[in-house]
């Protein structure tokens, strides 16, 4: 059993830890009060290869692993979480998809695209009336000749203001429930495909989100990925590695709010001591760092399964549910031990409350995990 990162991997690690403390962090304020996408920064990281970290090299992409793309994107969220947020969906969950089941032309045509910053990425599966029940989606594509028409529409799509290219889950058969699922994709500016307004959120207001709509919106039957009406296997695969790409937001999130504390106990004085004199300080600093490193753990299991081709529905989950809650104590913590200060918009903490509270909404929620844990569990002992 080991648990050291590869050579490779700390070198990641620490150039990432470099430039997003240098780059990242220092603009985090400032898109979060602006409310607006950090093009400058995504231009930065494409330059280092970060937008392609999981695309095959000959598609412009890094190549490297999820466990390693995990690594990354704990040292971008500990900088901002809005940025991590977009860059988690654009790279991760558009990118992985399209370099594991696009064709050739696609991933040729998509991938470097996605690897340079040219193009920003959106995958669109919830809708208004299929939130957790996401095989319950209405949107329908039809097909015409040569052409899907699609109709209908997806919600709280990440990016969706920003984006260039939608991997969009439809339904292709209306009588074959979860069979009749398929995965097309679809670019802004084909006729009748708008993006609705940005949402106002409670946080992560760095990472843009909105409405997208299809009327009569006609796409080209080559830009289905895999087979028709057989997207499901796609879906609940990708939503695997979507769980476990979801917890190193709140990893890096708390790890962060955590560092704030240690700070602010050291240099805080109250009672002619500073706070770090005081014991109910140091068993929230304890306990908050305990849980960040069981995070931490159940992150790196759950790539490292992933990597390995092997079945990981359960550490996913239980990596995914333990991580985002776990920032939402830490955050919350931070704000206590900061007092008033910590309510106050001109210090970190009160962003990265808000910012951490999303975890457990996105990508299945708390109570979903738990089913799916549950579920496992039972699974398991039945052989």
């Amino acid at each position: 059993m080991d648990f050291c990162l590869s050579e490779e991997q700390i070198e990641f690690k620490q150039m990432v830890r470099k430039f997003a403390r240098n780059e990242i962090a220092p603009l985090a304020t400032v898109i979060d009060e602006e409310e607006r996408f950090p093009w400058e920064t995504f231009k930065k990281m494409a330059d280092l290869g970060l937008l392609g970290i999981l695309a095959p090299e000959d598609y412009g992409g890094v190549g490297q692993s999820l466990l390693t793309f995990c690594v990354v994107l704990e040292e971008i969220a500990y900088a901002c979480g809005g940025t991590a947020m977009s860059y988690t969906v654009s790279s991760a969950l558009c990118g992985h998809n399209l370099a594991k089941h696009g064709s050739e032309e696609q991933k040729r045509r998509y991938l470097p695209d996605m690897a340079s910053g040219k193009k920003i990425f959106s995958i669109a599966m919830t809708e208004p009336g299929a939130g957790s029940d996401v095989l319950s989606m209405q949107t329908f594509a039809e097909r015409q000749g040569n052409e899907y028409v699609i109709n209908g529409s997806k919600t709280f799509i990440t990016n969706a203001p920003v984006s260039e290219v939608f991997l969009v889950y439809v339904r292709t058969d209306r009588e074959a429930g979860p069979r009749g699922l398929s995965l097309i994709i679809v670019e802004k500016g084909t006729p009748g495909f708008s993006v609705g307004q940005p949402f106002k959120k409670m946080g992560m207001h760095g990472s843009p989100t909105a409405e997208i709509f299809f009327h009569d919106c006609r796409v080209p039957m080559e830009n289905i990925m895999g087979q028709e009406n057989h997207a499901l296997g796609i879906l609940l695969g990708g939503l695997d590695m979507e769980r476990t790409v979801g917890a190193p937001l709140g990893v890096g999130g708390a790890q962060c709010a955590l560092d704030r504390c240690i700070a602010y106990a050291k240099e805080r004085q109250q009672f002619g001591q500073p706070l770090m004199m005081f014991e109910m300080i140091l068993e929230k600093l304890a306990n908050m760092s305990m849980e960040l490193e069981a995070a931490r753990l159940l992150t790196h299991k759950a790539a490292w399964m992933c990597d390995q081709g092997m079945r990981c529905s359960a550490e996913a989950s239980q990596a995914k549910l333990f991580a985002t809650e776990m920032s939402m104590r830490v955050a919350s913590e931070a704000v206590q031990i900061f007092g008033g200060y910590g309510y106050m918009r001109e210090y970190e903490v009160e962003r990265m409350y808000r910012d951490a509270r999303v975890g457990s909404i996105v990508a299945g929620t708390s109570e979903i995990q738990r089913l799916i844990i549950a579920r496992e569990l039972i699974k398991q002992s039945m052989g």
